[in-house]
């Protein structure tokens, strides 16, 4: 077994779109539409792993309630100050800044997306 992606339903699909192409740095690699279910599907990734992430709109539906049981997705990254930076002048909204994990040594960063999903930075160095 392994692991394929995860998948997000999102109200603003362009919005979505750029947040994860333009502020995180991903790459747009499929996009189709079904019109006879009224949803779009987006596969979004890195070069080595090309559909980690998938967005799912559902036509005629701009907003959902994420309910408390859902976490958080957490990517790695090599320099958690520099990669918060970037994302904030790129325009996304860093939560909870760089520091530490409560009761732990491991620094970590949240930042959110366009429909308030959480997405935990995890430094590590290579």
């Amino acid at each position: 077994m392994r692991f394929l992606h995860t998948m997000i339903r999102v109200g603003d699909l362009e919005k979505s779109i750029k947040f994860y192409t333009e502020v995180l740095g991903f790459k747009l690699n499929r996009q189709k539409d079904y019109p006879e279910g009224e949803f779009t599907l987006v596969f979004l990734g890195t070069e080595d792993q090309p559909e980690i992430l998938e967005l799912t709109h559902n036509w005629g539906t701009d907003r959902y309630d994420l309910g408390n049981a859902y976490g958080h997705m957490a990517f790695g990254v090599d320099d958690i100050h520099a990669a918060c930076e970037k994302i904030q002048a790129a325009g996304g909204k860093v939560i909870r800044p760089p520091g530490p994990m409560k009761h732990g040594t491991t620094v970590i960063a949240f930042i959110e997306d366009p429909d308030s999903y959480k997405i935990e930075l995890i430094e590590r160095h290579q």
